[in-house]
């Protein structure tokens, strides 16, 4: 049997050369800009501009007008139909306003017309951020205690609580570390729809480790003459090919998504992809390891090589 959790010392330096360089970019980005990323108007806040088309457009073709004014963060998604474009781009003057109309009508012709213009508050995006956090903690505690109770047959049920929850943080930490080195060099801005990637990946991370922790729980009254460790491998191995097949089926939607989709989901899209690869890496290779070596008191994995080592 390949001994997976044996090589733990190797998924967690794997693990911590992927965060390092994530937390270095944030570390950066707060000393210069005061934030760990840029934000998107959903946070700084900003204007949201209605407009209506004679017909259909592509969002693309709008942002150009306004990237070609100075306006390059500037968000454009169309609704419905495809005549009706919302875009989202920083505070404007009016005089600014009635160029930027100018322009769009030279383009797509006079018909067009202004449906809704309004102004958010950085406020509103205060109150997402914090609700945003208090998800995720709220998530950590209701992981931690439903895993009490679901495992409270086993020993220490409590472990495997803070196993998924140190997955999860993981997964935030390399999710987020990303984004905030794309955001260094690319530009790439957090909006809502990255808190909505964020909290997906999580649920889908908690759910693959739940499956495994589910397998070892079935197992351990059936090889109890076996080591904790070698339950926790055989229960891994078994429920791989699921854990695999599921998540490679979501990576491959997104991957299209990415290569065929519009402009204004790819951000949303790359940051689901790359975030649920950390998940799908996580659920193996950090919280069954770390639960492993929580139980054994063996962080590296090294006792069992030394004792082999002696009897060879």
């Amino acid at each position: 049997m390949f001994r997976l959790v044996e090589q733990r010392r190797w998924y967690f330096l794997l693990s911590a050369l992927v965060i390092i360089p994530g937390l270095i970019a944030m570390i950066y980005s707060t000393a210069t800009t005061g934030l760990p990323f840029r934000l998107a108007i959903d946070f700084t806040g900003g204007s949201i501009w209605e407009l209506r088309f004679e017909q259909a457009i592509q969002p693309g073709d709008l942002r150009a007008i306004f990237s070609d004014a100075g306006l390059g963060d500037t968000a454009v998604t169309t609704i419905g139909d495809g005549r009706t474009a919302q875009v989202r781009l920083k505070p404007i003057e009016e005089t600014q306003k009635v160029a930027l109309m100018d322009a769009i009508k030279a383009k797509f012709g006079s018909g067009v017309t202004e449906e809704q213009f309004s102004t958010v508050g950085p406020a509103i995006g205060q109150e997402v951020t914090q609700a945003a956090v208090i998800a995720v903690i709220a998530a950590a505690l209701a992981i931690t205690m439903f895993l009490v109770i679901a495992f409270r047959k086993v020993a220490h049920p409590f472990r495997y609580g803070v196993s998924a929850v140190a997955a999860m943080v993981h997964d935030i930490l390399v999710t987020v570390g990303i984004f905030s080195i794309l955001s260094l060099f690319f530009g790439w801005e957090a909006d809502a729809l990255f808190l909505t990637a964020i909290l997906t990946v999580i649920s889908f991370s908690v759910q693959d480790t739940i499956v495994v922790f589910d397998r070892i729980r079935e197992n351990s009254p059936k090889y109890r003459g076996e080591s904790f460790g070698l339950i926790a491998n055989r229960s891994l191995l078994e429920t791989l090919h699921r854990s695999l097949a599921t998540q490679l089926n979501a990576l491959f939607i997104m991957a299209a998504l990415m290569l065929f989709g519009g402009a204004t989901i790819k951000q949303f899209i790359a940051v689901m992809f790359y975030g649920l690869i950390s998940g799908t890496y996580s659920s193996i290779f950090n919280a069954v390891p770390i639960l492993v070596a929580w139980e054994e008191r063996d962080f590296l994995g090294t006792k069992k090589s030394q004792v082999a080592s002696a009897q060879v």
